[in-house]
């Protein structure tokens, strides 16, 4: 598999699928998740509601994933992962792992072979980049796929030297 860093915006990526840093809810909210919900349109809001009404009525728990079609964005699918808010007194790291081992089987369930990933967890859910970015390069690199193309699509320049630290290492 290749792993290659994009500074930019995950909304503008050309790829089989897109992971979006969802809420339980899949109902859009801040952050990654507003910004996939905004570009892609309401088909991804609608695909998300039948989820909510047929298999998960309760919200898609954390570490989970589950894919849609993405709407008007540049991509075929969007796959929705509930990351875990961070704790320092509690360690959530293999929540956080499973997001990405999760994404990447609903990746090789749906034929997708291209995958961008946001940093999961590190915006209004507080993870710590160095430890986010570490804990998602360990685990795309050593999760079984057939996705050949992952990129980490990295809105700032910090998450992107940070998961630059973490693939070098």
């Amino acid at each position: 598999m290749d792993i290659t860093l994009v500074l930019g915006d995950l909304t503008d990526q050309h790829a089989d699928a897109v992971v979006n840093a969802a809420n339980s809810t899949l109902l859009g909210g801040g952050g990654v998740d507003g910004a996939i919900h905004r570009r892609g349109g309401p088909d991804i809001l609608a695909a998300c509601r039948d989820l909510r009404t047929t298999r998960y009525p309760r919200g898609l728990p954390p570490g989970q994933s589950v894919a849609t079609p993405a709407g008007r964005l540049p991509a075929r699918w969007v796959i929705h992962t509930v990351g875990p808010v961070y704790s320092r007194e509690e360690d959530r790291s293999a929540v956080l792992a499973s997001c990405h081992r999760t994404a990447l089987h609903v990746a090789d369930e749906l034929g997708a072979t291209s995958v961008a990933f946001p940093a999961i967890s590190t915006g209004v859910y507080g993870w710590p980049l160095d430890s986010a970015a570490r804990i998602a390069v360990d685990t795309v690199r050593t999760t079984p796929t057939q996705v050949t193309d992952l990129r980490f699509v990295l809105f700032s320049r910090e998450a992107h030297a940070a998961f630059a630290r973490a693939l070098d290492s």
